[in-house]
């Protein structure tokens, strides 16, 4: 690495990581406005809210990071640009490519950043931010390792099994109140409702009542558990796509494919965590064919709403080619590239042009 790849990519890197710890502050200032409503219940205080938000920084920070690279090597080589900086270093012989190389070293690195957040700290703070606020919110909850999550609710002791870090089913042990047991029942998925006064709707309960003479065993189907708990000890056992490694994905989807179901979502989330790491190097060789065009001389301001343009047009496409892998039932692979795809295309097309200028 010589002084001009040292250089350059330091430029994108200051800039990058400058724009990441922005969003990433307004980003866990919102998630903490939106805990105030749990603040109160049981012993959930302002603190534990707090320590939430801060948690799940790494989880935000590895989700954004592509448009904070693109935002950040625009406002980095910006600086170069307007300092005419980038022009010398053209006339002396320098060709586009080879800047856009100094500046993918640091792309490079933002991806390696991106990985250790998205596999290594994120998920696994994720999961302990949410086991927090739900022994803070029910006292009586545990987590039983990888096993699931137990409670006392009443005369009732449940269990939420976990499979491959979702949610496999509920066990329900119905005891006297002299704590004898009378029943214990299993369901084999269950759905929370929007409030504690829903209850949860168990699917699949299959049921064993202990008499004084006699054991008796019945398949009920469906039953309407009414609980006090909320949603939140589900969330115990059941992470969201997000809370998951991407071999836990893997693994998720081929369970699911194993026993006949569904996939397409748990599909996309694996290849779409994998095109949004690999999409950070393209997000930096967006940004060098700008500064040699009107954009040279332009402000940090006039960068920056272009950058985030970019972004929003990024991430609007994540999600219209997401409700297409799930509504349309196409291929969730192509569909989770595609975006990455067109933006790659795009930057190394826009790259030569300059270049050939």
């Amino acid at each position: 690495m010589n002084i001009l790849d040292r250089y350059i990519s330091r430029q994108v890197l200051a800039g990058a990581l400058m724009v990441a710890a922005v969003l990433a502050t307004l980003g866990a200032l919102f998630l903490f406005i939106e805990q105030q409503d749990d603040i109160g219940v049981g012993s959930y205080t302002t603190r534990d809210a707090l320590g939430f938000a801060l948690m799940t920084l790494p989880a935000q920070i590895s989700q954004l990071l592509p448009v904070s690279v693109l935002i950040g090597s625009m406002l980095g080589l910006g600086t170069l640009a307007r300092g005419s900086e980038l022009t010398i270093i053209r006339s002396s012989g320098v060709s586009v490519w080879r800047i856009a190389a100094s500046a993918l070293i640091a792309g490079g690195l933002l991806m390696l950043l991106g990985i250790a957040l998205s596999e290594y700290i994120g998920p696994p703070l994720q999961k302990l931010a949410t086991q927090q606020k739900a022994f803070a919110k029910s006292a009586s909850a545990s987590f039983a390792g990888m096993g699931g999550a137990w409670v006392r609710d009443g005369d009732r002791i449940l269990s939420v099994e976990r499979n491959a870090g979702s949610l496999g089913g509920m066990l329900v042990f119905e005891l006297s109140p002299d704590h004898r047991l009378l029943a214990i029942g299993r369901a084999s998925s269950v759905n929370a409702g929007d409030s504690a006064a829903l209850g949860w709707e168990l699917s699949g309960f299959d049921e064993t009542r202990f008499g004084a003479d006699a054991i008796t065993a019945a398949r009920v189907g469906r039953r309407k558990l009414e609980s006090g708990l909320s949603g939140d000890f589900l969330a115990l056992a059941a992470s969201d796509t997000n809370r998951l490694t991407t071999a836990e994905l893997a693994e998720l989807g081929r369970q699911q494919r194993a026993n006949g179901i569904e996939s397409n979502e748990v599909e996309f989330a694996f290849w779409s965590r994998i095109a949004r790491v690999a999409a950070i190097p393209f997000a930096v060789l967006l940004a060098v064919p700008f500064m040699f065009g009107s954009m040279r001389a332009a402000g940090a301001g006039a960068k920056s709403a272009l950058g985030l343009l970019l972004g929003v047009v990024l991430f609007l496409a994540q999600d219209v080619v997401e409700s297409g892998a799930l509504v349309f039932k196409l291929s969730p692979m192509v569909l989770a590239w595609l975006p990455v795809a067109v933006m790659a295309a795009v930057a190394l097309t826009m790259i030569a042009r300059t270049n050939s200028r």
